[in-house]
């Protein structure tokens, strides 16, 4: 959709001569835009080794696994074991309970700050179960599955958000933003876009050292405006860097719908003038993600360069804690995106195969419900944002420097340490 004629600037409503992307709403009986009604099991599967306009359908169009049936079909079927969709979905339920959790503690003032990913668990978990914990994963926010999947403790993710004694980072990063170097999981970082180019030398890094470890990154659509997003891909066409970008297109940035973010028909499309291999993704159906993800690592470790995803999801709730999202968008979205939701996707999935069942569901749900309010007590016992324990300031002054600078020293003088 566009708009010439009338914006507002500085609330005054001014006659322009220009473009203004406005979003799509479902509100009146507008429905929601393509790609929706691409089918599954719609889309070829490529070798690895392909040419990255090769993969140009891809880019344009959209990967499904689960039909409307709730069945797995077509070429790019995974065919993952029941065992591992079960492990999937709990994973899954976890993050949705701990999500949650921790939003609820935050508007009881336990902790400062959070950020739900609901609707886009199965972009993390897929991507997770896709890759060796040997590879570098450099995120944004909202891939809080990385860590599920890769056996972060639920304590310390915890003490983390809360800003305790047993916070690995001693406090100096805002809640959510996890850093857990022995799961090769690269902090998470405020200043969004800057994580595509280190992601991108990470993975030149391992190629220079003749290393199979690849690196992953991820970034929102919105982010994606930025210059970061276009120094990391031409990096990584350039150097063959063996890496998966990921672009989640959760359809709004804090304030702004994606067509602000771009003027194409597609993030991954971005791909194809730097011959990277692209694909769009249905970001709710965890099969078609862990495909998706599983097919780019394995051309990135065999030295066939990178692949640029698209994961095509909906952001279900607040941007974060700090977020107002009824001010600029419709209240009833997530419930009438089209796509679903992905828990629900891979139960229906799981119960088609008579691999589930509701009652089986409902207890997993109350388990990981009990796991986390046990975790967040036990995390409490490491002190609390409100009644500490406090860190001294002296460690203001630390873990920076090998040898302090002159300039740290005069600080020290000035608070008395």
């Amino acid at each position: 959709m566009s708009d010439f004629g009338v914006v507002k600037i500085m609330g005054e409503e001014t006659d322009v001569n220009m473009h203004v992307p406005v979003p799509p709403h479902r509100e009146g009986g507008t429905a929601f835009p393509s790609p929706h009604d691409i089918p599954a099991g719609h889309h070829t599967k490529p070798s690895i080794d392909c040419a990255g306009e090769e993969t140009r359908d891809l880019a344009y169009g959209l990967l499904r696994v689960l039909n409307d049936d709730d069945e797995a079909v077509g070429e790019w079927n995974p065919e993952l074991t029941p065992d591992e969709l079960r492990t999937a979905l709990e994973h899954m339920v976890r993050i949705r309970a701990y999500d949650d959790r921790m939003m609820m503690m935050q508007r009881q003032g336990r902790l400062s700050f959070y950020m739900k990913c609901l609707g886009e668990e199965a972009v993390s978990v897929g991507a997770a179960m896709a890759m060796e914990n040997r590879d570098i994963v450099v995120p944004s926010y909202r891939q809080q599955g990385l860590l599920f999947v890769r056996g972060r403790s639920l304590v310390d993710m915890i003490s983390h958000c809360i800003t305790n004694s047993n916070d690995n980072v001693k406090g100096r990063q805002m809640p959510v933003h996890y850093s857990w170097k022995e799961g090769n999981f690269v902090s998470i970082s405020s200043p969004v876009g800057t994580q595509f180019p280190q992601a991108v030398g990470a993975a030149m890094a391992f190629a220079y050292r003749g290393e199979d470890s690849i690196a992953c990154t991820w970034l929102g659509e919105g982010t994606s405006a930025q210059g970061d997003f276009h120094y990391g891909l031409n990096f990584a066409s350039v150097y063959q860097a063996p890496c998966v970008l990921v672009v989640v297109n959760n359809q709004w940035a804090i304030s702004t719908h994606r067509n602000l973010a771009h003027g194409g028909p597609s993030f991954a499309a971005r791909g194809i003038p730097y011959n990277v291999a692209s694909i769009r993704v249905d970001g709710q159906d965890l099969l078609a993600v862990y495909a998706a993800h599983k097919w780019a690592t394995e051309r990135a470790r065999a030295g066939h360069g990178p692949t640029l995803l698209e994961m095509y999801t909906y952001r279900g709730d607040s941007h974060s804690s700090s977020d107002d999202p009824s001010i600029y968008r419709p209240g009833d979205g997530y419930e009438n995106w089209p796509l679903g939701d992905p828990v629900d996707r891979l139960k229906a999935h799981l119960v088609k195969m008579g691999e589930w069942d509701d009652a089986r569901h409902e207890a997993l749900q109350a388990q990981c419900k009990d796991e986390i309010i046990a975790a967040y007590k036990e995390a409490e016992t490491h002190g609390t944002l409100k009644d500490g324990p406090f860190p001294p300031v002296t460690t203001l002054f630390e873990d920076v420097y090998e040898e302090e600078p002159w300039h740290l020293l005069e600080q020290r003088g000035q608070v008395g340490i």
